[in-house]
């Protein structure tokens, strides 16, 4: 294949905005506690695929906008024909269904209906005032994706997804009218939105739970099982687990026979997970802040395509945050090393 038909088809399907994919299911997967295993990789996948899919279907629904518009887009300029962008999509839609089918029902319950929210933006909502919404809450399910394919529990991704969900929407908002520019209202909106949502990341939210696997049996307090299963007796952060003797009754243990979980990294005020969070989320601030800025000053259709590009790559650092601010660092770090490699390959094809 020449390089021509290549680049088209980048261009098409956005490729270096699907940096921006991995850190949903994996920001998933840490909101539950969770550390990231096959199923998350299977989830990222079927993330990856409808992302894709949602692309080349936008430009299948818009080549007629497209044509008056942007001419220089692939449907509208001859270089990728319409039937092979639609098929594209329902090739892309049905692998990421059958890949979120692998990781377990949890994850193809949560998939279907984000197949569904995209296909339904793509063909129905876009241009409606639904569009924004139902763009957010595709991008919200795409983190409780990963929440539900890494353990099958999906409740306490919900915030996290809220957060994630809500920038979606202020980009959405932004991005109606970076054709054609237009009023200062939509970027000053998302610019005072990434200003709240710095502000929320920077509180670590209470009940994270451990990314290790509870041993706590009935009636441990303290969350560490006994031998005996009673609350164990705490002497600095030593357990004296109560053993049972050889007639029968119960003596103390040595002390030193079980520690206690010192407290995550992330729960001290100026601990490194603490200053981890807060570093992202300042990096979410300025990624996205500055071009919203730009913007509120002169809503251009050039000033106005750079703050919605400027969004989308705010979306790395984002789920950074939000997976730092769950506990998981390791986590957190991997989806930030993800932003370079956008930007690198953001100056060859428009994430746009």
């Amino acid at each position: 294949m020449s390089r021509s038909p290549i680049r088209a088809w980048a261009e098409l399907l956005r490729l270096p905005a699907l940096f921006t994919v991995p850190g949903d299911a994996l920001s998933g997967a840490a909101a539950v506690g969770a550390r990231p295993n096959s199923r998350t990789l299977l989830a990222i996948g079927s993330s990856l695929c409808l992302y894709e899919a949602g692309m080349a279907l936008n430009d299948w629904a818009d080549r007629a906008e497209d044509a008056a518009e942007r001419p220089h887009r692939p449907l509208p300029s001859g270089r990728v024909h319409p039937v092979a962008a639609f098929t594209a999509a329902c090739a892309l839609t049905g692998a990421g269904l059958a890949l979120a089918a692998r990781a377990g029902r949890p994850a193809l319950a949560v998939a279907v209906p984000l197949a569904a929210t995209v296909w339904a933006y793509d063909l129905a909502l876009k241009h409606t005032p639904c569009g924004p919404a139902a763009m957010a809450t595709a991008r919200a399910l795409d983190l409780v994706l990963g929440a539900a394919a890494t353990t099958g529990r999906t409740r306490a991704a919900l915030p996290s997804a809220a957060l994630l969900g809500t920038h979606t929407l202020a980009v959405t908002v932004v991005s109606r009218q970076e054709t054609k520019g237009g009023s200062p209202l939509a970027p000053l909106a998302a610019l005072t939105t990434t200003a709240l949502l710095s502000r929320l990341l920077a509180h670590r939210p209470t009940g994270v739970p451990s990314e290790r696997p509870s041993t706590a049996g009935p009636g441990d307090a303290d969350g560490v099982a006994t031998a005996t299963g009673r609350p164990s007796v705490m002497s600095g952060s030593l357990l004296a687990i109560a053993e049972p003797a050889a007639d029968g009754r119960e003596r103390p243990g040595p002390a030193h026979a079980r520690r206690i979980t010192p407290p995550r990294s992330a729960d001290s005020a100026w601990s490194p997970g603490r200053a981890l969070t807060m570093a992202l989320a300042a990096t979410y601030a300025a990624t996205a802040g500055r071009p919203y800025f730009h913007a509120t000053l002169n809503p251009s259709p050039p000033l106005t395509q750079r703050a919605v590009g400027g969004g989308i790559r705010a979306t790395i650092p984002l789920q950074a945050a939000l997976s730092a601010r769950s506990g998981a660092g390791l986590t957190a770090l991997l989806i930030a090393g993800l932003a370079p490699l956008g930007r690198r390959f953001g100056r060859k094809v428009s994430v746009t």
